[in-house]
Order: C-alpha cells, then sequence, then structure tokens
C-alpha cells in the first residue's frame, strides 16, 4: 500500500471517529449496587440501576438538611448572618464534624459551609434546631418535604445521615431532593468550594467531593460514608446548557463512588443534548363568542428544554392545538389549546396555552356601561 493511500484511509478513519455513537453505558459497567442518572431541568431518567431499592444514604441526607435551610432563607425565616448557638445535643454528634462545642457561636452562613463542605454532623443538627426548635421537629419537616416531592421510598429518621434503624431512601429519591436542592443557586456557593475555613482561619475544611478537583463541569453536591451505607454520592455538573445529577449508592469504597458518578455523568454528557423550546412562538389570538370582545391574547410559558438522544433534534415535531372558538366569560389563565412535541409518534412534553385576560360575557349591563363610559369620554 503507498504512502499516499496510507495517509488518505487514516484521514478517514479520524474524520468518521466522531460520528460513531458513544458505548452505551449497561448496569455491569456500574459497580454500585444502586444508581440513577437524572436530567436535571426535565427530570428526565437516563440511567438507573436499582433505583428504587431503600437503602441507608449517610450524609446524602444533608441534601434534604440543606434544601429546608435554603428554603428558610428564601423566606426569610432566617438569615445568613443570624448568629446560630450550639445546643448540647449538637455538639454530642459523631462522625464527622467540625467540633462544635455547647454554647459555640457560628453564622448561619458558616454553618452552611461546614455542613455542605465539610459534611459536619454537629453543624447540621445546629442548623436544624436553629430553624425548628429540635431536631425531631425538623425531620418531621424532611418527612414532609419527601411527601410533596414524591419520594415514596424516603424515611427519615435524623438530619446529618448517621446510621439508624428505618433511615432509608432510594437512588431515585435523592435525585428528586437534589434536584429540588439545586433550584436553589445560592446552594452552588457552598457546594463548589474546595478548600476554606472556619472560626477565623482556625478550622480548615475540605470539600469531601473530590471530583471538584477530576470532573469537568462539576457543580457540587454531596457525599456521604458510614458502615450501613457505604460510601455515597450525588454530583451534579453542567455542560453545554444541560445539567445532570448523577446518584450512586452503597458503592465499596469511596474511589469506586466517584468512578461510578463520573462514568453516569459521562454517559450522560456524551449520548445527550439539551434542546430548548421556543413555546411562544406563533401563537396567534383565539376567537371569543358572545364576549365583550372578539377575540383573546394566549400565553405560555417563555421556554422549557428536552434532553434527547444526540443527533435528534432535527426530528422533534411540534403541533399546536387550539379551540377554534371560546365561549365567554373567560378568565385569564383558562386553558385555550395545547403546545405538543412528538419523537417517533411518541409525546415527549406538553404544555397548555393559556388565556392572557379576563373577557366578560355579553350582556345588557355590559353593554350599557361600556356606553356610558364611551359618552362621559366625549
Amino acid at each position: 500500500m503507498s504512502k499516499r493511500m496510507t495517509a488518505i484511509i487514516l484521514a478517514l478513519m479520524i474524520l468518521l471517529i466522531p460520528c460513531l455513537p458513544a458505548a452505551a453505558l449497561g448496569e455491569g459497567d456500574i459497580s454500585s449496587p444502586s444508581a440513577l442518572l437524572m436530567d436535571a431541568k426535565s427530570g428526565k431518567i437516563l440511567f438507573e440501576k436499582n433505583a428504587h431499592d431503600q437503602r441507608p444514604c449517610a450524609s446524602i441526607t444533608k441534601v434534604m438538611t440543606l434544601l429546608l435551610v435554603m428554603e428558610a432563607l428564601d423566606t426569610e425565616r432566617i438569615r445568613l448572618d443570624d448568629t446560630v448557638t450550639t445546643s448540647a445535643h449538637a455538639a454530642s454528634m459523631g462522625g464527622s464534624d467540625i467540633w462544635l462545642e455547647e454554647g459555640e457561636q457560628m453564622t448561619v452562613d458558616d454553618m452552611i459551609k461546614a455542613t455542605a463542605v465539610a459534611s459536619a454532623n454537629d453543624a447540621a443538627v445546629a442548623l436544624a434546631e436553629f430553624i425548628s426548635g429540635t431536631e425531631d421537629d425538623f425531620v418531621a419537616a424532611m418527612n414532609a418535604k419527601a411527601k410533596e416531592l414524591g419520594m415514596k421510598d424516603t424515611v427519615f429518621k435524623n438530619c446529618n445521615g448517621l446510621d439508624e434503624e428505618g433511615h432509608l431512601t432510594s437512588a431515585y429519591d435523592v435525585a428528586l431532593m437534589s434536584r429540588a436542592l439545586i433550584a436553589h443557586p445560592k446552594i452552588y456557593d457552598y457546594t463548589g468550594i474546595w478548600l476554606d475555613s472556619l472560626r477565623g482561619g482556625e478550622t480548615q475544611i475540605v470539600n469531601t467531593n473530590k471530583l471538584l478537583r477530576t470532573y469537568d463541569g462539576i457543580t457540587g453536591l454531596k457525599t456521604g460514608t458510614t458502615g450501613d451505607a457505604g460510601s455515597c454520592i450525588t454530583a451534579t455538573a453542567e455542560r453545554g446548557g444541560m445539567s445532570l445529577i448523577a446518584v450512586v449508592l452503597g458503592a465499596d469504597s469511596g474511589t469506586a463512588r466517584f468512578k461510578d458518578a463520573a462514568a453516569l455523568l459521562d454517559h450522560g454528557f456524551a449520548n445527550y443534548e439539551s434542546v430548548t423550546l421556543s413555546l411562544t412562538d406563533e401563537l396567534d389570538p383565539v376567537t371569543v363568542a358572545g364576549g365583550m370582545q372578539s377575540e383573546v391574547g394566549v400565553t405560555c410559558e417563555d421556554s422549557a428544554s428536552l434532553t434527547l438522544p444526540k443527533g435528534e433534534k432535527d426530528q422533534l415535531k411540534r403541533s399546536v392545538t387550539m379551540e377554534e372558538s371560546v365561549a365567554a366569560p373567560l378568565m385569564k389563565g383558562d386553558k385555550v389549546g395545547t403546545i405538543s412535541y412528538t419523537l417517533d409518534d411518541k409525546e415527549l412534553a406538553s404544555f397548555d396555552i393559556l388565556a392572557a385576560e379576563d373577557v366578560e360575557k355579553k350582556s345588557f349591563s355590559s353593554i350599557f356601561a361600556l356606553l356610558w363610559e364611551a359618552l362621559i369620554k366625549l
């Protein structure tokens, strides 16, 4: 074979390599007993392995603790500069902690930092007590929030994840609460920290999530390790406008959990893409029968996104179904149509088209009021 022909063949091989589909991820490629990959924007599951098996989750529990903290901040029940005083109960926590002493005070900001970065059990309890009065009351709020989020596999017994009989969750439920937590962008101010300090520089803290140093696009979120739970992680990452959540429960070691989480995220970024949908494009007003005006403008969500296998974006079909005419009276927010997106004749998403304003029904009194208003303006 000539050198010229060899060069041509090599060049063709290089050109073709990017066109080859990424290898599919199988359950056997994940060593941990339970795992899940979710698209954070849509909630679509991109991979799962025993995702509903109930298991201990160690300090992954603190995702729910931090979610309730973020909600308390949003509603201004607490503030970042508030002072938290450590109780004897909080100071008694074992495992990972920052050695809080009874009566020691820190700001909410530092307590969150200790919980999110150093996975401090004592700080988590101190925050729980500051918000709810007691850890038991806070745990009740955690379980109520879990129910609200649809976490059917979960029962919380404490706020920090120390092993306790009946304290269980699943990879799927961890993804649900992780998705809810990252809906509060402020949390990234903490989960993205690698190295920091507390107590005016006297206490150094290092993030337990080693992917912060090794994985491109990592944004968080939380690790956990106990004897019952094994090594666990919920990892969040973002690339090219796509945000993913990878959950690994029960790994044999910290190395295994990070390897599995990275494999899940790699699978997502290699095989899927996020497509932005412009929902308000080409939406015409709807005719109103028997109303004080003959038509009404419509509205919908400004935009949304879908996560699709790479290469299938151009096959996505949009269809708009609108009522030919709607009868008055009409209230702002009443449904008047639907936007649907399908791929290979399978509906992936649908969105309601809504009336943009009220339309009063025609009546003698309404017509008279309109005429009277016109006369006054003359």
